[in-house]
Formats: structure tokens, C-alpha cells, sequence
């Protein structure tokens, strides 16, 4: 079972209450809510906003191939997973990805949530710029997409 899509920040937000709607199950005895934030400092900058940007289409495909390979890299099949990240304009203290997992037993949520985010990290084509109280910006350097 799972849930990906990129939201456009000036449609909609992310809501956890989705999250937990979407994982809710009786079959599942953890869960584990990520909640990925903007923060006011970055290396020594006063962070006032970011701006997300993202290849949505190649984004939601990552999203499901880094869904697929758990079964094979982590042996957990019964789960539920829900992935949003935003896209768009973000103020501090907002939530610019969540996910949220289910899973039989603790120890899989949190191996499975820690192995999503850093995936996602490394593979999904999403962009930051960081928006500064000089009224400055600038892209963050990524990691470089690899190929499976």
C-alpha cells in the first residue's frame, strides 16, 4: 500500500492528519510519522524561507521504485507508505516532506523510514533554494542522482 505526490504549495499543504488516515490499520502494530522541516540556519546563514522544486513526474517514480526495492533490501512486505513532498514557497517551521509508515513491528518502521528519507535524499530530483535575511538566495548543492 502506498501514497506519493508532490504538492504545489499554492494548491494545498501537507497534513499529517492525511498521513495518519492513509497508514491507519489494525494489521500494523508501529508507526512511524517523518516530518521534514525548514530550519533558520544553514551553515552559518539566517534561513527566512525556501523554495522547493522538483521534477514531479521523476520525483513520484523514485518514490515508488525506493518503495519496490524494500521487499528485496529489507525484507518487509506487509506495510503501509505514505511520501508528500511540497513544492513551491515555504516558510520556517513548515513541513516540506512527510512520510509516514506502518509496519508489523517497531524495529521495521524505523529502518524502513530512515531507508526512505535517505533514499529520497540521494535519488529524487527535488531542488532547494534557501531564501536569507539579506534577502539574498541560492540553489543548494544535491547529490547527484544515481541510477539504480
Amino acid at each position: 500500500m502506498l501514497h506519493t505526490k508532490v504538492v504545489d504549495i499554492k494548491k494545498e499543504k501537507i497534513k499529517i492528519s492525511s498521513a495518519e488516515s492513509f497508514i491507519a490499520s489494525s494489521k500494523f502494530g508501529a508507526s512511524i510519522f517523518f516530518t521534514g522541516t525548514v530550519r533558520d540556519i544553514n551553515e552559518n546563514k539566517k534561513v527566512t524561507s525556501m523554495t522547493y522544486d522538483s521534477h514531479d513526474e521523476l520525483v513520484i517514480k523514485s518514490f515508488e521504485e525506493i518503495y519496490k526495492e524494500v521487499d528485496e533490501k529489507l525484507s518487509i512486505k506487509d506495510k503501509a507508505v505514505f511520501i508528500e513532498h511540497i513544492k513551491g514557497h515555504v516558510g520556517l517551521g513548515e513541513i516540506s516532506i512527510i512520510i509516514a509508515v506502518a509496519c508489523k513491528h517497531r524495529d521495521q518502521a524505523f529502518v524502513l523510514s530512515r531507508y526512505i528519507i535517505e533514499e529520497i535524499k540521494k535519488r529524487s530530483p527535488i531542488w532547494k533554494k534557501e531564501h536569507y535575511e539579506n534577502e539574498d538566495s541560492e540553489w543548494l548543492k544535491g547529490n547527484p542522482i544515481q541510477a539504480n
